[in-house]
């Protein structure tokens, strides 16, 4: 069987993407304020609630089309530390009653991110220069 290794970097490209563009719709729905008090209840200043659009709306947005891959994903892969840092910093260590790890959705998102700020955007994107696609 003939590997296709730019399919399997659009279809890692675009899942990761729509997952996420579907969490930063509801926070758009909720509003700034909502994200904004989440941001200040963390001890961070509220304006750091636009970076969540950023990474939760402008970046997925950028990988589905695959423009400008290694910079969104990157943005992508920061959004989920901070996600973690605040929401679930405490679960870092901890395992699930069925015994998976406790941020392993913001683990999978994370790694999904890296994985494509290495790679880059693959044959299938709108930017495929292998230097900052």
């Amino acid at each position: 069987m003939k590997k296709n290794e730019s399919l399997g970097i659009f279809t890692l490209r675009v899942s990761l993407g729509v997952l996420m563009l579907l969490h930063g719709i509801a926070k758009i729905q909720k509003g700034v304020g909502g994200i904004a008090g989440m941001m200040e209840q963390s001890g961070l200043p509220s304006f750091f609630a636009n970076g969540v659009y950023v990474g939760e709306v402008i970046a997925p947005i950028l990988l589905i089309v695959g423009f400008r891959t290694r910079i969104a994903s990157i943005l992508f892969a920061g959004t989920m530390v901070v996600a973690v840092v605040i929401a679930h910093g405490s679960d870092i260590v901890k395992l699930t009653q069925s015994g998976g790890w406790a941020i392993e959705l913001q683990a999978l998102y994370f790694f999904g991110a890296m994985t494509l700020f290495f790679t880059g955007g693959g044959k299938y994107a709108l930017s495929n220069n292998n230097r900052w696609d």
